[in-house]
């Protein structure tokens, strides 16, 4: 049956998963959120946060709206500004990958690179007071502000963790990668009120402070904050499982040797998916992860061996991420 739409925001696959049981040896399923025009689950919370700003008037045609990304979030509002007449204007740090960078600037946008990190905020902190300066100097432009914006974890209330409790009305842990936190707010609160039974393990980053851990060096974009989002409470989240960047990159390969071109986040979420699997997992335990993106734009760097071997620098053994479910 032929789909038709007339704008790329009305097209999104929201019920197709992937068993992991073959590729990486644990009974978990991952929602796929990268089938859409924007390639990434934060088409949902862009187009969210622009409705709101649109109902309150804010918004009107010929705006321009300014946001902080380390690249998802750029593309997805790159595609919303383009498909709805606004100027959009994404603030990056050289972390971005090329490919998001390229395509943001396809659509439009107008793309502004952080060379150096702030001291004690990171990257993102940079962007940030970046983000301040341009808005200072320009009275029109509207900041959506995508890690204060409560319509970041709105959208995903009333989207991502509805689609999941349909299709798995049994489900015991449900794992989300730890960004802006909208996604893990979102869901975390859907299920804490809908669906209490529902674990929640959120998947971070090592080096990201989101959960009160040291700061440290990242190299990989997405998942991990160098300051804490205000719209995160730790208190949505039963567990933490933290992810070495090395281990983001061999999940990222050996999905790949399956098929599965996957993104940084993605391979972030599976690996600590696995690791709690390992731990935590009971033979007729009903797991599912969320998969952020896919792995088209990180084929310069996590594709990259000479990048990846940057970043890799320990081996683990083959059996690291095996889950060993106990009956």
């Amino acid at each position: 049956m032929a789909v038709i739409i007339a704008n790329p925001l009305d097209f999104n696959v929201e019920d197709l998963y992937v068993d992991l049981r073959q590729s990486v040896g644990c009974p978990i399923y991952l929602k796929c959120e990268g089938f859409n025009f924007a390639g990434s689950i934060k088409i949902k919370a862009a187009a969210a946060m622009v409705a709101v700003r649109e109902e309150r008037g804010e918004l009107r045609a010929g705006g321009t709206i300014i946001e902080s990304s380390s690249g998802n979030m750029g593309v997805a509002l790159s595609i919303v500004a383009a498909s709805r007449g606004y100027r959009f204007v994404c603030v990056t740090d050289v972390r971005c990958t090329l490919a998001a960078r390229k395509t943001m600037e396809a659509l439009g946008s107008e793309v502004h690179v952080v060379g150096e990190p702030d001291a004690d905020s990171g990257y993102l902190g940079a962007r940030l007071a970046y983000v301040r300066k341009l808005c200072e100097a320009n009275a029109g432009y509207i900041w959506l502000n995508q890690y204060a914006n409560e319509a970041n974890w709105r959208g995903h209330y009333r989207t991502t963790g509805p689609e999941i409790a349909k299709v798995f009305p049994e489900l015991d842990v449900l794992f989300i990668g730890a960004g802006t936190t909208g996604t893990l707010m979102g869901c975390a609160r859907y299920f804490r009120e809908n669906h209490p039974g529902v674990t929640v393990v959120a998947i971070d980053t090592v080096g990201s402070v989101t959960f009160g851990r040291p700061p440290g060096q990242r190299m990989i974009p997405g998942l991990g904050t160098s300051v804490r989002p205000p719209i995160f409470d730790a208190s949505y989240a039963d567990d933490v499982v933290y992810v070495e960047e090395a281990e983001t990159i061999r999940m990222c390969h050996r999905l790949a040797g399956s098929g599965y071109l996957f993104g940084g986040s993605t391979g972030t979420v599976v690996s600590g998916a696995a690791i709690w699997m390992k731990e935590h997992g009971r033979d007729d335990m009903t797991a599912v992860a969320v998969s952020p993106d896919f792995g088209g734009n990180y084929l310069d760097t996590i594709y990259n061996d000479e990048w990846a071997s940057r970043v890799v620098t320990a081996d683990v053994p083959d059996d690291h991420h095996r889950c060993g479910p106990r009956s």
